[in-house]
């Protein structure tokens, strides 16, 4: 289950119905899917084929499917992140930067962990929600935010897209943000 981290206080919120009301307060979608529904020899596996992302879209068909007929995404792939991917480093710098979209960020985290780093517009500034199976989030086009992995660095996740060519980021330099 999602947890979050207040950058400025040091303050967690955690338990799903207090996430999902402090995520809604701030335009982000979350949602929580079974992680159980993947199958077993899938759950622990970071390193994928392409038949292997293709049985984990067929197993959160109906998932992805009602999401992206709610939310109006086109396309959606599988991404699988661990330190046995070619350049994981140049990756994770990347990932690393804060930077915008013109359409929403979504991921659903099948495996592993991960964290999004995103700015709130009020006094909260920027905040942590720590992902793991199951958590389905979505940032809003135009916020300030980032995508990395947590400790483990290890992630499997469906991602959707509006746009076939996915999401372009736009780099922003925020005197706000410090890294933690």
């Amino acid at each position: 289950m999602a947890q979050i981290r207040i950058r400025k206080t040091n303050e967690r919120i955690e338990g799903e119905a207090e996430v999902k009301a402090f995520l809604d307060s701030h335009n982000v979608v979350y949602e929580h899917w079974n992680p159980t529904k993947l199958p077993e020899a899938l759950r622990e596996k970071f390193i994928l084929s392409d038949d292997e992302k293709a049985q984990i879209i067929s197993t959160y068909e109906e998932e992805i499917r009602d999401l992206a007929a709610r939310r109006g995404y086109e396309i959606w792939d599988v991404i699988a992140l661990s330190d046995s991917t070619p350049d994981i480093e140049k990756l994770l710098q990347k990932f690393e930067q804060v930077h915008t979209h013109t359409e929403d960020e979504i991921r659903a985290i099948v495996s592993g962990k991960g964290i999004f780093i995103i700015k709130s517009e009020d006094e909260v500034g920027y905040f942590d929600v720590e992902l793991e199976p199951g958590d389905v989030i979505s940032v809003p086009e135009n916020t300030n935010h980032f995508f990395t992995l947590m400790d483990n660095r290890e992630i499997v996740a469906v991602r959707l897209f509006i746009e076939k060519d996915g999401w372009v980021a736009y780099n922003i330099e925020d005197p706000e943000f410090i890294k933690a």
